[in-house]
């Protein structure tokens, strides 16, 4: 990943089971106490909007060999894109987050079949200098939009969750915050059959037999205790939950300092939404992030069990510079990075979205990678950190259509390619 566990959209994460990739799933404490919700745990009223129309697809001459990426399902070309690209901030975001993406969306190899790094380098080397007052006429000067098979687009949000904490162990806060064990094994199955490529296991060695790793209902009792693998406390189990699910945040110490912390590993078990669980048990209606809080801070042993069903648990590390980072290697941009599924969106990649939301439109550059995001036009909004971010994060849920822009001339490239 980048933010979350492998990455992955919060609504849809905690809706949804996810895995990251092969067979490894993408990411302690007593039950809280019930209290009423605080304002940072409203979701959001969302802003309507009317999306654009997708462009129809023409049916193929003949099936495509391979629907798994964005090349095999087909691209259509856009329309122009110089009065669609928004003026302002979004723009100005997006800009920023192209320029830091560029060093290694010129060395990437493309999953999605769609570009080259040599493609990007006018763009790249035209960014580095382009004023910021004019980003709008940048996106539109170097790229062209294609749709994605049908274009249809849905999009989610996620954002960096700040919570209380403490860098050691003191009254008020008791739950711990793991480092990576260093028993916690991964395993490439592609080394013992080709047939397996691809795939990878986690666990630990016992005695002479590889098993799973411990799940979250054992290492919340204790399993991981006296090992030296405390990297700080949190507060609220509930909270931490949550930034388990995100997979970065920032812990509010009592110093009024902040530690902020990311992705380690997880304990290989499969992911387990509970939101779900608790909808199809009718224990809420919405399903939203701030639903299942209620519930949960409502009811705090049902809560604590409830989560124990998600047998997933996630390790951290402190993080230090600039932050979180994106499945790329660079500091995701609130507000103009989205999480995306590789295979379709060149990683890197200008991204421009017409919801039914007003918050989301506009262009977003694909840095980071999810657990739940897959899929064409599947993406994932990041909104920073703070009750705004929350706020938003937590209830978005948009949909509408999505162009993908890539540099003037891939599509013609493309399109020659793939003549008889």
């Amino acid at each position: 990943m980048g933010l979350r566990q492998s990455g992955g959209a919060l609504l849809a994460a905690l809706l949804l089971s996810a895995c990251a990739g092969g067979v490894i799933p993408p990411s302690k404490g007593g039950p809280a106490p019930a209290r009423p919700p605080r304002a940072s745990e409203q979701a959001a009223q969302p802003v309507p909007a009317t999306p654009r129309r997708t462009l129809p697809v023409q049916p193929p001459a003949q099936p495509a060999p391979d629907t798994g990426t964005a090349a095999g399902i087909g691209i259509m070309r856009g329309p122009d894109i110089a009065s669609l690209i928004p003026s302002g901030e979004r723009s100005r975001l997006a800009l920023a987050a192209f320029r830091l993406s560029c060093p290694s969306l010129m060395r990437r190899t493309d999953q999605s079949g769609l570009t080259q790094g040599s493609d990007w380098n006018n763009a790249c080397a035209a960014a580095s200098s382009w004023p910021d007052a004019s980003a709008s006429e940048f996106f539109s000067r170097y790229f062209e939009a294609v749709q994605v098979g049908d274009g249809k687009a849905f999009v989610t949000g996620y954002y960096e969750p700040e919570i209380a904490g403490s860098r050691t162990r003191q009254p008020g806060y008791d739950v711990p915050i793991y480092r990576r064990p260093s028993d916690l094994i991964d395993v490439d199955l592609g080394q013992f059959s080709d047939s397996l490529k691809g795939r990878s296991i986690r666990g630990k060695v016992q005695d002479t037999k590889f098993v799973p790793y411990d799940e979250r209902a054992q290492i919340v009792a204790g399993s991981l205790a006296g090992r030296g693998l405390e990297l700080a406390y949190a507060a609220d189990p509930v909270e931490f939950f949550f930034l388990q699910v995100q997979g970065s945040g920032r812990l509010r110490l009592p110093d009024g300092g902040v530690m902020r912390i990311g992705y380690d590993g997880q304990n290989g078990r499969d992911y387990t939404g509970i939101g779900k669980l608790m909808k199809d048990r009718g224990l809420i209606q919405a399903g939203s992030m701030q639903d299942i809080m209620a519930y949960l801070r409502a009811n705090p042993a049902d809560g604590a069990a409830i989560m124990n069903e998600n047998r997933s648990f996630v390790f951290f590390r402190e993080l230090t510079g600039a932050g979180p980072v994106g499945a790329m290697g660079v500091a995701v941009t609130p507000e103009a990075t989205v999480a995306a599924d590789p295979k379709f969106v060149p990683l890197g990649a200008p991204v421009l979205l017409s919801l039914d939301r007003a918050e989301p439109n506009g262009i977003w550059i694909a840095q980071d990678t999810g657990g739940a995001i897959k899929g064409a036009n599947r993406f994932d909004s990041f909104w920073g950190a703070g009750d705004r971010a929350r706020a938003i994060a937590g209830g978005m849920s948009g949909r509408g259509s999505a162009l993908l822009l890539l540099p003037i001339g891939t599509a013609a490239r493309l399109s020659a390619a793939a003549q008889p």
